[in-house]
């Protein structure tokens, strides 16, 4: 589990297939000393397992379905990649409940700065368009942020110069594809209704 609060930008050193997995090498000076071989680890909001980490890097097997539901795939060398470490029971949750379990990758369709703010703009998939609302959270490459404004087939976020400067949505232009997550409890209400009503 984690929060959406992005704790380092790391850098792709590479992404590899070989005959049985896919790797992927992120340099990351301040997380990958710390962590543990079998950590939880979320890359652009998708979790993943430190498979491996020497100095200032880290290694992740990916899986096809990982591929496949994010942007991952379309990492290159020199890429940043926001990274997260899993939530620890007596940390703060000072964003939303966040499973890096994505749910879908999507383009940018704007972006816009305003002052020292910068609004994305981002396509809306219509087979996820009923977990959004209107002033909820969304995970977006991992970073927890809230609806600013919904459409039938976009929604839009605004962004401050923190984030900006501590995440890789700073370096994003229309045209590039970013990883969502949906909130977690529209889900289970979801699933909870469907139930009810089959009774």
């Amino acid at each position: 589990m984690f929060t959406g609060l992005i704790r380092e930008v790391g850098e792709v050193a590479w992404l590899r297939r070989t005959d049985q997995s896919v790797q992927l090498l992120v340099r990351a000076p301040q997380m990958a000393p710390r962590v543990r071989t079998g950590e939880s680890v979320a890359v652009n909001g998708c979790c993943l397992t430190v498979s491996a980490h020497r100095d200032k890097q880290m290694m992740f097997d990916l899986l096809e379905e990982s591929l496949e539901r994010t942007n991952l795939k379309e990492l290159k060398p020199g890429h940043p990649v926001n990274l997260e470490r899993a939530l620890r029971l007596d940390g703060r949750l000072g964003g939303h409940f966040i499973q890096g379990h994505v749910d879908c990758a999507t383009e940018i369709l704007a972006v816009e700065e305003k002052g020292a703010d910068v609004r994305l703009d981002l396509a809306l998939p219509a087979e996820f368009a009923r977990y959004v609302a209107y002033k909820g959270s969304i995970g977006v490459n991992g970073v927890s942020l809230t609806v600013a404004e919904l459409g039938d087939q976009s929604f839009s976020i605004w962004i401050i110069p923190h984030t900006l400067d501590n995440s890789n949505l700073g370096d994003l232009v229309a045209g590039d594809r970013v990883n969502l997550e949906f909130d977690i409890l529209a889900k289970y209400v979801e699933r909870l209704l469907q139930t009810q009503t089959a009774k």
